[in-house]
């Protein structure tokens, strides 16, 4: 991608969940910070600020949303990681370590949730076999609706400048 003057002057909003968080420029910031529907980020090329912003915030709203989960299907895991997966959204392994795509901050909250659901029903079942869709569609009724948003829109996600 081609880099062009600074990002955070010509990107005014970015999307955080099912809302928008607008961009505010501080010279002299080298952290992101939040407050309410702002986010404060450093003069220049802020993406790596913002994506380190985004790898901190995902600890906390997916970490919270994996607790609640565990807790209502009765099952546990063993550590959650926040990565950059180029190809997957998340994964869990038969140890229970749970990783998950700091990008699923910038889909809507029912997507993010979807996956969430997907990988602790993946605790009882490691595979894909109709028994895990089944068990998928009782945890989470709209998984489909959530899946085919992720498949149609998933390779947007990503912090870019506008055209």
């Amino acid at each position: 991608m081609r880099r062009v003057g600074d990002y955070a002057s010509r990107v005014r909003e970015i999307p955080y969940l099912d809302g928008s968080l607008r961009l505010v420029v501080q010279p002299g910031r080298t952290r992101v910070h939040r407050r309410g529907e702002r986010l404060f980020v450093p003069a220049g090329d802020a993406r790596p600020a913002i994506e380190r912003f985004y790898r901190r915030a995902a600890r906390v709203e997916i970490g919270a949303r994996l607790d609640r989960a565990v807790t209502v299907a009765g099952v546990s895991y063993r550590d959650l990681s926040i990565r950059a997966q180029r190809t997957r959204w998340a994964s869990c392994s038969s140890t229970g370590h749970m990783s998950f795509n700091w990008r699923l901050l910038l889909a809507p909250e029912s997507v993010l949730d979807y996956v969430i659901w997907h990988e602790v029903c993946h605790l009882e079942i490691l595979n894909h076999s109709p028994r895990f869709w089944a068990l998928l569609e009782r945890r989470w009724p709209r998984y489909r609706e959530d899946r085919d948003w992720l498949r149609q829109h998933g390779a947007t996600l990503v912090l870019r400048a506008p055209a």
